[in-house]
């Protein structure tokens, strides 16, 4: 089973709920996008900052199973730091891609970008996951 197929068969039942669907996954990179949909805005119909927190925080997670040890019993997360940069305005589409910064035995720490589908960066998200 690819990394990528492992994702989309696990079940992570906030991820589906706002619409998070991986579309690129490896040891080095993982790759999701979630459209901004009204539910997800502020009252001005852009992204609400909770929304982007907790797309990148789901991605840094995944990305986080993909490089668990073998004897591992799964992740959550311990610190998460976020850089607004930028909205994202209703009906478009936030693409999270995360990489890491480091992959130990005990935590992980993983950067996420977020930018819209045309490149404008929306925030810079950096997580560190515990390893259970």
């Amino acid at each position: 089973m690819t990394p990528l197929e492992k994702l989309k068969a696990m079940k992570m039942p906030f991820a589906e709920l706002k619409g998070v669907e991986f579309i690129e996954a490896g040891k080095d990179r993982v790759v999701a996008r979630m459209m901004v949909r009204p539910d997800l805005c502020t009252l001005h119909h852009t992204i609400h900052g909770g929304a982007v927190m907790a797309l990148a925080d789901s991605v840094g997670a995944a990305a986080t199973v993909i490089n668990l040890p073998e004897d591992a019993k799964g992740t959550t997360t311990l610190e998460s730091k976020t850089n607004f940069i930028g909205g994202a305005k209703e009906g478009t589409t936030v693409i999270a891609t995360a990489t890491p910064v480091h992959r130990g035995r005990r935590t992980q720490v993983w950067t996420t970008r977020l930018e819209t589908e045309d490149g404008k960066l929306v925030a810079v998200v950096t997580q560190t996951q515990l390893v259970l």
